[in-house]
Formats: structure tokens, sequence, C-alpha cells
């Protein structure tokens, strides 16, 4: 588990929030698992851009802050199933202004990083 060597301050809303949901991927996750994509594979098909490694990287931290809980399935081939905990539901009114936002301003913000040059799929 990494350490931080700087002091973490968590007295103010946004860097709390981004404490929980900051990385580039795990917002995606979480509205993944609350549309019923709960296994990692199909994390990973949905995501097609984010690696399967990052996905259970994430999954684990987000499992940490119990956003998520998992619930293994015996049998064979073994597998796994995510899904919402009670206070992960709470997350959902956050994400849910974050795609209207991105949906919103997606051409604005597409072409603003097309004349910034960066590298993206359109």
């Amino acid at each position: 588990m990494y350490i931080n060597k700087i002091p973490q301050t968590l007295d103010y809303g946004v860097s709390v929030t981004m404490k929980v949901i900051g990385g580039k991927w795990k917002p995606c996750i979480i509205d993944s698992i609350a549309n019923g994509v709960n296994r990692p594979a199909h994390i990973h098909k949905a995501i097609k851009q984010v690696s399967l490694r990052v996905i259970n990287q994430q999954l684990s931290e987000l499992m940490d802050f119990e956003i998520i809980e998992k619930e293994v399935f015996d049998g064979y081939p073994l597998h796994v199933e995510y899904k919402l905990t009670t206070f992960g539901k709470t997350l959902l009114t956050v994400i849910e202004a974050m795609e209207s936002w991105g949906d919103t301003y997606a051409e604005k913000v597409t072409q603003l990083a097309i004349n910034r040059n960066e590298n993206i799929i359109l």
C-alpha cells in the first residue's frame, strides 16, 4: 500500500470527494456498476481504454472506501461480482452531475483538446 509523504487534509468537500473518486477511471467504474456491469471483464469491455489491471486496482481502492463490495461465487470458473454499497449509492448524484456536464460540453471540450494537440479518439 502506498503511503503519502505529504500529509493530506480532508477538511474541504472537494478534496474529500477527490480522495474517494479521484483517479482517471473510478467515476466510470462506479457508473458501470450502477448500470449493471458488475464483473471486472465486463467493466473492461465497457471501458475499453483502460487495462484490466488498472480496473482491478481501482476496484480495490473503491472497496477500501466502502463504495463497492465484492461477492465471490463458487464453482468453476470462479467469478466475482461487484455492487455499490448504500454509501456508494450516495455518489450517484455526483456521477450523474458529471455525466450531464460532460454531455452538455462534450463538443466544446473536444474542440479545445484538438486545439491543444491532444491525442484523442473522435
